[in-house]
């Protein structure tokens, strides 16, 4: 019986369009997603004393896991951990999608400025080499900062937690943007779902 599942998108697969065509959405999602989820499963088959654990709990305790798994685990939980984070922090946009006055403060505190994050940030995406993420997260010091890791690697395995993170995998963008990362990072801010990173930077900092 499987224990982790594939969440559901809450948007067409075509509403993010231009930014992310449908294709790459129905492959990112159904395929790449999916195979994270069922590798994750593979995986756990054999600890039953795992699979009752949150995704948190695995990957923050990663080292502590049977040597067997840990690389299965820290890649394919990694995946499912932070796809799942990518579809709630992206969404199309109808009205109004504002940060909230808290966040707002704690972006311009780490950061100067609005404008100042989104060149941080995508300094991060932009200089990841190979694949990996770009990440706003809250630290252990309760304060935002911008990195990024490698692969399927979430910064909880740091100790921090991320409310933002941007997919700068090939399988992300590629069939639209072929090998212009740069262009795919700069329409990324047009889809940010701020209502959902604001809750996350609420929820973060408990």
């Amino acid at each position: 019986m499987a224990t982790h599942s594939l969440p559901e998108l809450g948007f067409a697969f075509d509403a993010l369009e231009p930014t992310i065509d449908r294709k790459t959405m129905e492959i990112h999602h159904g395929k790449h997603h999916q195979t994270y989820v069922t590798n994750l499963n593979a995986a756990l088959e054999n600890e039953p004393s795992l699979q009752s654990q949150s995704l948190e709990q695995l990957l923050a305790n990663i080292e502590s896991l049977p040597a067997s798994i840990q690389t299965p685990v820290r890649n394919n939980g990694g995946g499912h951990l932070n796809h799942s984070l990518f579809w709630q922090v992206i969404a199309p946009l109808k009205g109004a999608n504002e940060m909230s006055a808290a966040l707002k403060e704690a972006i311009d505190q780490a950061f100067g400025s609005f404008e100042g994050f989104k060149e941080t940030f995508t300094k991060a995406a932009t200089t990841r080499f190979g694949s990996g993420w770009a990440w706003l997260v809250v630290n252990e010091s309760k304060e935002l900062e911008v990195y990024s890791t490698a692969n399927q690697d979430n910064p909880i395995m740091d100790g921090k937690q991320a409310i933002l993170g941007l997919d700068v995998w090939e399988h992300a963008y590629y069939l639209n943007y072929q090998n212009k990362r740069p262009e795919y990072i700069a329409n990324f801010f047009s889809i940010i779902n701020w209502e959902a990173v604001s809750e996350a930077y609420e929820k973060a900092i408990g």
